[in-house]
């Protein structure tokens, strides 16, 4: 049975920026990989796999690893051959196309023991894994940001040393582990761990179609495919045959680009500006460069070249201001002085929709099409979001972590999600704990000891060889800030403070997937604002413009957070749960039309039920002081802090403080 055809990569409408990154990829398969970041339904898996489908084949020995025989990261078989003087026997195969999924175990990641051989044969043979399907080829991660730690952490090993190392269940395995790594996200479903984004050496972001016409000409192809994929095929094999063709005459014309020092040194320098960390960013931008020259058919990089690059290695890796949007920031003032464009470099390419092979460009104004979509449209300057203002904010402890870390035991099949295994000290307590795959793998090896003669069941199990299976329990931290934001507060400086140290904090969470929350109060209610997340994307949205003045509602705001609380424990047992409550301590607005203090009190009685550590800031200023919010703090059982002068240095330091003590 033949596979359905795949989308052509030549069709797709649109997306410049990200058909860009995945073929410069191409080109240079050396270039580190790239990152797409977009909402749902951009079709970004498309055009991950229409790439795969669009490569040229590779000359590959005929092994489980298809080295490259003219190359010298080859499998102990192949070296081996080599080293006797014996030929590898060498075919032509399709670049292989690997997908990781979320849930993978890491025993199908790395590779373990062969199982079948070894219940017969009772030898330790290595059974290879994804990392080694995926040498010469594509691995291509969905929701790259959701992957377990330890897998992120092997996928990182093999990304940087180019080799698997598989040091489990008495064998010692070595193999090549090259690969195009390729990640989609939706930041709405979390952040990339920092480990992790810097690993990919070109970023791109995607999003929806701009106008009705584009959206036509989306709808037009996809309809055309799915009701008669192989026409649909064969009417774009001309400029498919055409794009795979000038992809494998731009990587003969790679090694033989010249990029001099003069363009050298405008790479370090934009590098430098951008402020981003390493110099993984340099060689990136080096490498995307020479490649894009390689793929346009010139010989020598020009200023574009390095300009284009920039746009695709440097967005996630600067350090931007809190609420800049990823394209935001100073990048385009930045090489509009370091790397300005003679007039004969100018942009005069076309945004008509396509009709086949075209040059990517993407431009320099950030906008992206759907995948399969019509080319971007200008941007509107008058609908540009207006970018708040710089928030100042002490440099973050990459250490410091929320609060209490996710815990790794063993546990029941619904219990959390695969997190390795282990050889417990006494027998499992119920069969729901046995890793039955792993059990047998350390079983297989000792079948031919153990059967004495026949009608013996097919493997025999020792309690020696049980396997229990570990599950990794989220139990991350939740920090609420309650901020009032009524009139009487002079609110704006204060909000403005408060929504940097919750970013600030969401920037340290990305490892750890702790999370933050925000509920604001004014007028006559509270408002969750931010619910928790940990998605920095997703925070910046929601925080970039936020209403205050009026009065304070103190009492609805803290049962608002009680309500948010007691779902946050109800959903995710065992997290640490704190409380930032930043008031000048008051209120003015009953609930009940009583006493707003008396029924402030009595929410903050029944907050503290709730288990949340809190901590009180008092920003009352003036003279005259009720010193209400030292009340309030007793009443919550939480922590008091003064603030005259509130900037976001100072409130993070005591936010932290009171996490960490």
């Amino acid at each position: 049975m033949s596979a359905r055809p795949v989308f052509p990569f030549t069709a797709i409408v649109g997306q410049e920026r990200m058909r860009l990154a995945l073929v410069l990829n191409a080109v240079a398969p050396d270039l580190g990989g790239v990152l797409i970041r977009g909402e749902r339904g951009t079709a970004k898996s498309t055009a991950v796999r229409a790439l795969a489908a669009l490569l040229p084949e590779i000359e590959a020995s005929n092994c489980a690893y298809r080295c490259d025989p003219n190359g010298d990261a080859l499998c102990d078989g192949c070296a081996g051959r080599l080293a006797r003087g014996e030929a590898l026997d060498v075919l032509r195969r399709a670049t292989p196309l690997v997908e990781l999924p979320v849930g993978a175990t890491d025993d199908r990641v790395a590779g373990s023991i062969h199982l079948e051989r070894a219940i017969r044969e009772g030898e330790r043979v290595f059974e290879p894994g994804l990392l080694a399907a995926a040498n010469r080829g594509v691995l291509y991660v969905d929701e790259v940001n959701l992957l377990a730690d330890h897998i992120v952490d092997m996928l990182l090993d093999a990304a940087a040393m180019g080799r698997n190392y598989v040091e489990r269940e008495g064998i010692s395995v070595s193999h090549p582990a090259r690969f195009l790594l390729v990640g989609t996200m939706n930041p709405e479903e979390g952040d990339l761990r920092p480990q992790l984004l810097d690993r990919f050496a070109l970023a791109v972001e995607v999003t929806g179609p701009a106008d009705a016409a584009e959206r036509v000409e989306v709808v037009r192809r996809r309809i055309a495919f799915e009701r008669d994929p192989q026409v649909f095929v064969e009417q774009w094999s001309e400029s498919e045959q055409a794009e795979r063709a000038r992809i494998a005459v731009a990587r003969e014309r790679l090694p033989n680009v010249h990029l001099d020092d003069a363009t050298l040194d405008l790479i370090a320098r934009i590098c430098h500006a951008a402020g981003v960390e390493g110099v993984r960013a340099d060689i990136a931008m080096h490498r995307a460069a020479t490649a894009l020259a390689a793929y346009e058919g010139r010989d020598t990089v020009s200023t574009e070249d390095v300009r284009r690059a920039a746009e695709l290695a440097l967005p996630h890796r600067q350090r931007r201001q809190l609420f800049d949007d990823p394209d935001d920031g100073r990048l385009p003032e930045i090489l509009d002085d370091l790397a300005p464009l003679e007039p004969s470099e100018g942009d005069t390419r076309s945004n008509e929709p396509s009709d086949g092979p075209r040059d990517f460009d993407g431009g320099d104004d950030g906008s992206e099409a759907i995948a399969q979509e019509s080319p971007p449209l200008p941007p509107s300057e008058a609908a540009a979001p207006a970018r708040s203002a710089p928030i100042p904010f002490a440099p973050r402890a990459r250490a410091t972590t929320l609060g209490r870390r996710a815990t790794i035991d063993p546990g029941t099949a619904s219990q959390g999600r695969p997190a390795g295994t282990v050889q417990p000290a006494t027998p499992p307590r119920s069969l729901g704990r046995i890793a039955l795959a792993a059990t047998l793998r350390a079983a297989a090896p000792h079948q031919r000891i153990r059967r004495t003669g026949a009608g013996e069941p097919a493997v025999i199990v020792r309690p020696v060889d049980l396997v229990e299976r570990m599950r990794e329990m989220r139990a991350g931290s939740l920090v609420l800030f309650v901020v009032d934001a009524s009139g009487s507060m002079g609110a704006h400086e204060r909000m403005r403070a408060v929504k940097g140290v919750a970013l600030s904090l969401l920037l340290d969470a990305y490892q750890q997937r702790d999370r933050v929350g925000l509920i604001t109060f004014r007028g006559a209610s509270a408002t969750l604002v931010l619910p928790p997340t940990n998605s920095v994307e997703q925070a910046a949205r929601r925080l970039r413009n936020l209403p205050t003045g009026g009065r304070t509602p103190l009492t609805a705001a803290l049962r608002l957070a009680h309500e948010v609380l007691a779902r946050e424990h109800a959903s995710r047992p065992g997290g640490a749960l704190s409380l930032v409550l930043v008031s000048d301590g008051r209120p003015n607005v009953a609930a009940a039309g009583g006493d707003p203090r008396a029924e402030a009190l009595d929410a903050a009685s029944r907050l503290r039920a709730a288990g949340a550590r809190t901590l009180v800031v008092d920003t009352e200023a003036g003279r005259i002081r009720t010193g209400f919010n030292a009340v309030l703090a007793r009443a919550l059982d939480g922590d008091l802090t003064h603030l005259d002068t509130l900037v976001a240095e100072t409130l993070e330091g005591s936010v932290r403080r009171h996490i960490a003590s």
